[in-house]
């Protein structure tokens, strides 16, 4: 009963996309009936030159074949006409439908938060954005049109053949419902099987962009054996997916194109009887089968629909899944914009622990960052420093306590404001498809080219972009695969000049630099600091000897803080990370 319900309520969602184009849709629809209304008058047309034109004077016949024939060519054009606007327009209204709905599940998978991303393979979510949306957009194009085209091919044959013959009428329609209960049957058992298809489509896509993204490291491990042996696993699963939709299909096809031939047959059986008993006439004979094809054809049709509505019915259920997954961090009700902070961080009773897991990461930490100051964090790994400068800008909320900027809780203010006044360089840069501007420009994307350049003399990053083939406009490739890690990594920083926020928070930002490279971009980062809230996720602690304030995290939270020379004194926690070589 549950499911009765819920079914009309999704074709109701599936049906609003035809609003911003109702006037195509209707077109469409007008057009479809006008070529199924073409369809039916021919053969009448035939009868009427069977019956009625032979018993005519000749040249009154000849006049009238002529005329018949004129009309008959202007029916043929009408097709043409109708057959060109719904195989064109109604395409193009299926496309526009489907952009529509790409743009909002994309949409919505930027509002998803990264606790989200850490349990979902890309490959699975472009197939959400790609083949199911196509399905869909099929199953709204051709769907009505197939369904008003066969209603009225159908209900118009039927007529037309009970007017020529009710008892051959009788024994084609009794095959017509036997045929219909047979393509119920095996739809019903393709739908899930067409929704098994799809998961597995989706693990395909995934592995696919797993091994193609992380080529190199299979090709330098020399795993490409391997790789494959993982994509084999999963197509054969893809295959025994097929295997059994293919066999419910085979049985499908098969069964309606031996029902239709069964109708034909059975017309030209029983109207040899009735022709041999003079119940028939030979005309009506010819135009009875003609009208078998516009009869038998819409049935066709209708049940191909069926299929075509699992695929696209079963593609909008996963649509509407993910749809239905709601945002974990999103603006509050009463949350307050923030144009530009002074960059006061405050955490208090801080704890927090990922959402598939009770173990804490953090636990009841307390610190106060006054606007300016300069922290580093240091610790072993897994200790949680990225994960607390990760609490800063929500790409996680805290499991409890809160984190105060400028005195207000953050979940109290705009995402949108609040990330608009935190940098962020990480560890693991990723660089976009584009050339070296576009990345750069990343950081404010209305930042004219002379604040681009100005940006990426500060990161130290000037120098090398002159060198390449086209300096800025040079195109850095996939991930930015042209580059090495040290020039990803100043373009990276370079973003982060560009932005100019009020906060920083510096991931290991220099971990993939030479020394004489990180040199430099220390000094760069180090002036771009300069009054400035700041974080500095330590790789090195070389690199943070400097720093006034320096945070050493356990797994039991800040264990010890002052600066380097204050923290060796205390023979502790960072004593011990210095004298191990970090």
């Amino acid at each position: 009963m549950e499911n009765k319900e819920k079914q009309p309520n999704k074709l109701k969602l599936l049906a609003r996309y035809y609003k911003p184009y109702k006037g195509l849709f209707l077109a469409d629809l007008f057009f479809a009936i006008l070529g199924a209304a073409v369809t039916l008058v021919i053969p009448l047309l035939v009868r009427y030159i069977m019956n009625t034109i032979g018993n005519m004077p000749i040249s009154e016949a000849k006049s009238a074949i002529l005329t018949i024939g004129a009309g008959m060519l202007g029916l043929i054009l009408v097709q043409l006409g109708s057959r060109y606007f719904i195989t064109y327009y109604g395409h193009m209204m299926g496309a526009y439908i489907e952009h529509d709905m790409r743009n909002e599940i994309f949409s919505h998978y930027q509002k998803l938060s990264f606790t989200f991303y850490d349990n979902q393979k890309v490959g699975h979510l472009l197939s959400r954005i790609t083949s199911d949306l196509f399905d869909i957009s099929e199953l709204l194009h051709h769907g009505p049109e197939d369904i008003i085209i066969s209603v009225i091919k159908l209900a118009g044959a039927f007529l037309i053949l009970v007017n020529v013959n009710g008892k051959m009428a009788a024994i084609s329609f009794s095959i017509v419902i036997v045929m219909l209960f047979y393509a119920l049957i095996f739809n019903r058992r393709m739908k899930h099987a067409f929704k098994e298809n799809r998961a597995r489509i989706a693990d395909i896509n995934s592995q696919i962009e797993d091994s193609l993204s992380g080529i190199r490291v299979v090709k330098s491990f020399g795993n490409e054996k391997r790789e494959m042996e993982k994509f084999a696993k999963g197509n054969e699963r893809f295959v025994a997916a097929k295997r059994l939709s293919y066999r419910y299909m085979a049985g499908y096809h098969a069964g309606m194109d031996s029902f239709t031939t069964l109708i034909t047959v059975a017309s030209l059986v029983a109207g040899a009887f009735f022709l041999t008993d003079g119940t028939l006439d030979a005309a009506d004979l010819v135009t009875f089968l003609l009208y078998i094809n516009n009869f038998t054809e819409p049935v066709t049709k209708l049940v191909n629909f069926t299929e075509q509505f699992q695929n696209g019915y079963s593609g909008y259920d996963r649509f509407l899944e993910m749809m239905a997954i709601a945002p974990d961090i999103e603006d509050a009700p009463d949350a307050v914009s923030l144009d530009k902070a002074q960059g006061g961080i405050e955490f208090q009773e801080v704890s927090f622990h990922y959402s598939d897991t009770n173990e804490e990461v953090l636990s009841h930490v307390n610190l106060k960052v006054n606007p300016g100051d300069y922290v580093a964090l240091v610790g072993t790994s897994g200790a949680g420093k990225t994960t607390l400068c990760s609490l800063i800008p929500r790409f996680y909320d805290v499991s409890s306590g809160k984190i105060l900027l400028d005195g207000t809780d953050i979940r109290r203010i705009k995402l949108k404001d609040l990330r608009r006044q935190i940098g962020i360089v990480q560890q693991d840069v990723y660089l976009f498809a584009g050339t070296i501007m576009e990345n750069i420009r990343y950081g404010k994307p209305d930042a004219t080219d002379e604040e681009v350049i100005r940006a990426a003399k500060a990161a130290n990053a000037h120098d090398f972009i002159m060198e390449m083939p086209a300096d800025y406009d040079t195109d850095i490739g996939q991930r930015g695969v042209k580059l090495s890690g040290g020039q990803k990594q100043r373009l990276s920083i370079a973003r982060a000049f560009l932005k100019n926020p009020p906060i920083l928070i510096f991931d290991e930002a220099t971990s993939a630099l030479d020394n004489e490279s990180e040199k430099v971009v220390q000094e760069s980062l180090e002036k771009l600091a300069k009054d400035r809230t700041t974080f500095v996720i330590a790789h090195r602690l070389s690199t943070i000897r400097n720093a006034r304030r320096i945070l050493v995290l356990t797994e039991d939270g800040i264990a010890e803080e002052g600066t380097h020379d204050e923290l060796l004194k205390k023979d502790g926690v960072y004593a011990k990370l210095c004298k191990a070589g970090l």
